[in-house]
């Protein structure tokens, strides 16, 4: 009897694959040939799947995007509500789960390599345009909500525009993940994460006063 393969894991298999090329060669250069070669497949076993190299690029780019969002929502999860926590709790709690669009890791450094690579292809091919809005919205989405939530608790300064610090916010996602996934001998995970967390805490408000001991 032929062999049962499975659709779906063949093809977590093909984006692996896919991951793999873009970030060793380059996304441009990940074809068909190329990832089936990376995945040990023959092309036709390929073309199964995807009937050209947009395709797969779309399908690629759409699975890392599910798996970020996957991630970010069991952090949100695991976090719940900020109230409760002292205020210092809060921002660590914010800076871990926006590190999570950061290349903290190697796996990570994969996801930001590819996601700019495919930012650059989406500039000029409208095929890709509407995936690469979706990341841009969903990252101003996520900080909006974490700006909100510190907010809630009182743990953000006075008189703080949340629109403009959302804008703030992510422009420095943006750049450390940049800057990190070129440079990873420049900008390191413990610097970039740190940059962060100066970040956060630079909109804290300030902390309540003791009150004076009885003389």
């Amino acid at each position: 009897m032929p062999k049962q393969v499975d659709p779906d894991a063949r093809r977590r298999e093909v984006v692996d694959a896919l991951f793999r090329v873009a970030v060793r060669d380059g996304l441009q250069r990940a074809s068909l040939r190329a990832v089936a070669d990376e995945a040990g497949l023959n092309i036709g076993s390929l073309r199964h799947y995807f009937a050209g190299q947009q395709e797969l690029m779309r399908f690629a780019m759409q699975s890392m995007l599910d798996r970020v969002g996957d991630r970010l929502l069991r952090r949100v999860e695991e976090i719940g509500e900020f109230a409760g926590h002292s205020r210092a709790q809060q921002f660590r709690l914010a800076a871990g789960l926006l590190g999570e669009l950061l290349p903290l890791g190697e796996d990570r450094r994969a996801e930001v390599i590819v996601f700019l690579d495919f930012s650059a292809a989406a500039r000029t091919n409208p095929a890709f345009a509407d995936l690469a809005e979706q990341t841009a919205t969903g990252t101003r989405r996520l900080v909006r909500r974490v700006l909100d939530r510190l907010a809630q608790t009182g743990a953000l300064g006075d008189g703080r525009d949340l629109t403009v610090e959302t804008e703030r916010l992510a422009a420095l996602l943006d750049g450390l993940g940049l800057g990190a996934a070129l440079h990873p001998h420049v900008l390191g995970p413990d610097r970039c994460a740190e940059a962060l967390r100066t970040h956060l805490a630079d909109l804290a408000a300030p902390a309540p006063r003791a009150p004076d001991a009885p003389a």
